[in-house]
């Protein structure tokens, strides 16, 4: 019944922008806690960022001050606005999410094990 689409994946060239956005069916945003991750070929799936049900976030030290990780609970949708784009972001990108109310909330919201539903990624291709 809980679903996650992303979408807002494409190509850019270094120093640009995209948006990536996750729409939520079978539930509301704001009672779950989520996050974006990221794989790219031959590496370990990696925490991008993460929102509490409380809104308190968490970045990976690579995007901090140029990732953003925001809701929109009118709409169920999360949002990965990511700016200062770099080569090295290329990967398959994430939407994650659990009940607020599983003990795995309350651990490190970078960490792909708090997490029980997710979303089948939108490609992210950064050009030099």
């Amino acid at each position: 019944q809980v679903q996650l689409v992303e979408s807002g994946g494409g190509s850019v060239q270094a120093g640009g922008s995209l948006r990536l956005s996750c729409a939520a069916s079978g539930y509301t945003y704001s009672s779950y806690c989520m996050g974006w991750f990221r794989q790219a070929p031959g590496k370990e799936r990696e925490g991008v960022a993460a929102i509490d049900s409380d809104g308190s976030t968490s970045y990976a030290d690579s995007v901090k001050g140029r990732f953003t990780i925001s809701q929109d609970n009118a709409k169920n949708t999360l949002y990965l606005q990511m700016n200062s784009l770099k080569p090295e972001d290329t990967a398959m990108y994430y939407c994650a999410a659990n009940d607020r109310r599983a003990p795995a909330c309350d651990a490190d919201g970078l960490d792909s094990r708090v997490y029980a539903y997710w979303g089948q990624g939108t490609q992210v291709t950064v050009s030099p």
